[in-house]
Parts: C-alpha cells; structure tokens; sequence
C-alpha cells in the first residue's frame, strides 16, 4: 500500500486526485498507475485502469488471477468492473469512497453473485494515510 500512496501523490502535481495503486503478483509489482484524468483530459484514467492495463502488459495476458490490486480509495464502479473482468484475485484499498464506492459505499460490485467472478476484498490498510490524502487534496481545493 506504501507503493499506492506514493502513485497517489504523483497525481497531485497534475492536479488529479491523488489515487494511487498497485497490481502485485508474486511479491512484485507488475502495473503502477495513478490517476490522470486531468492531466489527460481522460474520465477512464483512474488510477486502477492504468494499473491493471500495464500489469496485463506486463505479463502478456488479461486475466490477472493471482494478482492483487492495491489502490489508496475504494474502487468506483468503473475500476471495480474493471477488476471484475480482469479476475483479480484480491483488491486491497485504504479508504472508502462513500460518494462513488463499489465495494461497499454504494454498490458491492466485487462481491456480487450475479457476476462471474468474485474478487476476496481486504478494506482499511493503512486508512489514515490513505485518507489523508484525500482530505487534504479536497480541503487545497476549497481554500482557492
């Protein structure tokens, strides 16, 4: 999760909400990735996106079954789906995401049984770090 934060804080020189993640497998990162939606001008840029597509590339295949995704917030429903789809193995995240959060905030994407793959989900690592970005990122904001 330490390697998802520090991605997360990449995000905020562009200006992006600072979400950061990581897709491990085997003990080793495979895809890093940060949120870019500004700085690309790009609504799909989430952090989890860009982590997911470059550790698909790194290993050379779409399924990611043994992997885990780190990520510094509770997916939305787009990068849930996404790792639905990518049949994760694991998404580890810090904070919830209580306006947008797939997990557990809003919908249960990566549980659901009407989908074809259920995703084992471990909430709350290192939440205060993880949140703190978050706080302090949207607090900048409200002072300008």
């Amino acid at each position: 999760m330490q390697q998802a934060i520090i991605e997360g804080q990449k995000a905020l020189k562009n200006g992006d909400v600072p979400v950061g993640a990581t897709v491990v497998l085997n003990g080793r990162i495979i895809g890093r990735g940060y949120n870019q939606v500004e700085l690309l001008k790009d609504p799909t840029a989430h952090a989890e996106m860009i982590a997911i597509t470059a550790a698909s590339n790194s290993i050379g295949e779409k399924w990611l079954r043994e992997a885990s995704l780190y990520v510094t917030v509770e997916p939305c429903s787009m990068c849930a789906g996404a790792s639905v789809l990518a049949r994760l193995k694991q998404v580890i995240y810090g904070t919830p995401d209580i306006k947008t959060g797939a997990h557990s905030s809003l919908f249960n994407l990566l549980n659901d049984p009407r989908l074809n793959h259920r995703i084992e989900v471990i909430a709350g690592v290192l939440k205060e770090e993880c949140a703190a970005l978050m706080v302090d990122f949207f607090e900048s904001l409200r002072r300008k």
